[in-house]
């Protein structure tokens, strides 16, 4: 009784949240908030007219739950222009992913490159692998978050193996060159592994155009889909036979055997899938689509361009990144003098409605990069549902702090 008390208070709370008019949700960085209405209505109606499991029989309600997972791969590989939907390996988020495309390729001796703006969900298993043999090279951004991708081509040597890049920085903003580094580790015959976890259905992306061979993604963030839901898109150069998987098992096929699959995306998702979580994510596939990525960037760039005109007038703020639309997406990192991030995360919160993030960001090395380490940032992140008003409502809240911080 007591776990059910307890769960009708959070789902009240819940609601009680989703109805407040005067809560800004500014923290679409870490998930976008709210869902469009078909995202939820798509995974009730999965839970309430399906539940099979996909490739472990062949009943109706298996094969409908094994056409919503080839749907699920094939409104990613058509939203980022991937040539082949089975080379769309399904995951739990976009960290699995970029785990899978490092620890699976990589090999002691190999030689690997990034950049100082990388999460940890990159900077993490990159480290792990150093300690295994792998070498890496860090290459310096600016304080900004820019990238040179002549630094990069310049640290290429015999054994590299692998480039791997943010698209787009989860603490400024700023937008990595992906398609100059494309092109570069094309010329050099050098894998490149993309961490889109910022961009996926807020910035227009093709894997063939910027020769992108990996494209790491999640669903729970500009697709605008449920948490538990991402994928790794591997492009025609990467040899699947060189790909070790995270974890054996299940299948569903070739269940005669008692050695993993040697070909995708079955080699690489074992175990009974989120299919449940995969409607959702065609749903939000769908919604992006429909309403149009160049369109949603388009009005992301606008907010951003509001804010950071607003941000730049209000005195004792300091703005960090880019600051300007054109060079990064919708995430602004800034600090107020005199109030440390936590506290003001804390105020934007109970005094004026507003949920942001605070503190590193799980980033260190970013913060690093732009001189914000210990103490980090507080990150508004804006999505395709914020509004200019919300917006000015922010900028007059930080207006009030600002001035109470003098």
């Amino acid at each position: 009784m007591r776990h059910t008390a307890l769960a009708q208070t959070w789902f009240l709370s819940l609601r009680q949240g989703r109805q407040d008019p005067d809560m800004i949700y500014f923290d679409n960085a870490a998930t976008t908030w709210p869902k469009p209405p078909q995202v939820i209505e798509t995974m009730v109606q999965c839970m309430e007219q399906g539940g099979g499991n996909p490739g472990r029989a062949g009943h109706r309600l298996a094969l409908e739950a094994g056409r919503i997972v080839y749907a699920a791969r094939r409104a990613v590989a058509e939203l980022v222009n991937a040539p082949d939907p089975m080379r769309v390996v399904l995951t739990a988020n976009v960290t699995e992913a970029l785990n899978l495309a490092l620890h699976g390729l990589l090999r002691p001796g190999d030689h690997v490159i990034t950049s100082s703006m990388e999460h940890n969900s990159v900077m993490r298993p990159l480290r792990a692998l150093e300690a295994e043999g792998v070498e890496l090279t860090v290459i310096a951004c600016s304080p900004d978050g820019a990238l040179d991708p002549g630094e990069v081509e310049a640290a290429i040597r015999a054994r590299t193996a692998m480039i791997v890049l943010t698209h787009a920085s989860n603490v400024a903003g700023t937008l990595l060159p992906i398609a100059e580094v494309g092109q570069i580790a094309r010329r050099h015959g050098v894998l490149f592994l993309v961490d889109a976890a910022q961009t996926a259905g807020a910035c227009p992306l093709d894997v063939q155009s910027a020769a992108i061979d990996l494209l790491a993604f999640t669903g729970h963030k500009s697709l605008y889909g449920p948490m538990g839901t991402g994928g790794l898109v591997i492009g025609p150069r990467v040899n699947a036979d060189r790909l070790r998987p995270l974890k054996q098992g299940g299948t569903g096929s070739r269940s005669e055997l008692e050695h993993q699959p040697a070909f995708l995306p079955d080699m690489c998702e074992s175990g009974t899938p989120n299919v449940v979580g995969l409607a959702g994510l065609v749903a939000g596939v769908d919604w992006v689509r429909r309403r149009g990525v160049e369109a949603i960037r388009a009005h992301e760039m606008a907010l951003t361009r509001r804010l950071l005109d607003g941000l730049a007038a209000i005195r004792g703020v300091r703005v960090y990144g880019p600051q300007n639309p054109q060079q990064q997406v919708a995430v602004v990192s800034l600090r107020i003098d005199g109030m440390a991030p936590d506290e003001i995360g804390l105020r934007l919160d109970e005094e004026h409605g507003i949920l942001c993030r605070v503190g590193l960001h799980c980033a260190p090395a970013a913060h690093r990069t732009m001189g914000t380490f210990p103490t980090g940032t507080v990150r508004f992140g804006l999505g395709a549902l914020n509004t200019a008003d919300e917006v000015d409502a922010s900028l007059a809240a930080v207006d009030c702090l600002a001035r109470k911080g003098q």
